[in-house]
This record gives C-alpha cells, sequence and structure tokens, in this order.
C-alpha cells in the first residue's frame, strides 16, 4: 500500500493545493513503513496541476490531507486514491495514527479558493 501527505518540513502541510512536495510512504503488509519518497508538485493548484495522476501511476491509493478542495478531492478519487480530509502533525506519525485506525474522513472540503471555478461545482 502507499500513502501520500502533503509534506512541509515533516509534517502534513495544512493545504493540498498550496504543497511544493508530497511524501508518498510504502507500507508493508504488517502496517509497517519501508520506504518514504518525496516527489515535488506541479505548479498549480490541486485541481490543475496534474498531481492526482502522477501520485496514481505512483501506486497511492490514500490521500491523508488538511485542508483540500472538492476539485482536488474529485480528481484524487477519479484516479482511485480515497481521500482522508483533516490530518495534522508529523507527516509519519499521521500514517501511523491512520494504520492504527485512529484517523477518519473529517468531511470538510476546502471552500476559500479564489480563481478556480472547478472548486465552486464539484463535491465527493
Amino acid at each position: 500500500m502507499k500513502i501520500a501527505i502533503p509534506f512541509f518540513n515533516g509534517f502534513v502541510n495544512d493545504h493540498f493545493g498550496h504543497t511544493e512536495t508530497y511524501a508518498v510512504f510504502t507500507i508493508n503488509p504488517e502496517n509497517q513503513i519501508v520506504n518514504r519518497q518525496l516527489i515535488k508538485a506541479e505548479e498549480g493548484c490541486g485541481c490543475k496541476s496534474g498531481i492526482a495522476d502522477l501520485l496514481a501511476r505512483e501506486g497511492v491509493t490514500i490521500m491523508l490531507a488538511g485542508n483540500i478542495g472538492a476539485g482536488a478531492i474529485h480528481h484524487l478519487y477519479t484516479e482511485g486514491i480515497e481521500v482522508v480530509r483533516g490530518c495534522s502533525g508529523p507527516a509519519e506519525e499521521v500514517v501511523m495514527s491512520y494504520l492504527n485506525g485512529k484517523i477518519q474522513d473529517g468531511g470538510q472540503a476546502c471552500t476559500q479558493h479564489a480563481g478556480c471555478d472547478e472548486h465552486a461545482n464539484l463535491t465527493n
């Protein structure tokens, strides 16, 4: 299994669409982190950057995010990536908390995006 997190200085970046780097954690069958790869984000907000396709090609099936807009959620779901919203803290601890069943989707999409019509028109 591969889990991605918008990443900044070892922590979950609070805003998916503004992150410059994603950490992709490879998880073994015993729910242990066996690898962490950093992927540079393309420019643009999360719904237009192509990051969903890139992460899907890397084998990511779960995105643990803080704030994330409906457009980005839609693109991730379209690529087969489950989105868990409302995550915060040190990235590796967040992954382990998720694997231990301590984190569930917060259910709230970020709605404060100016200049991207897709955000306002899509829901999960």
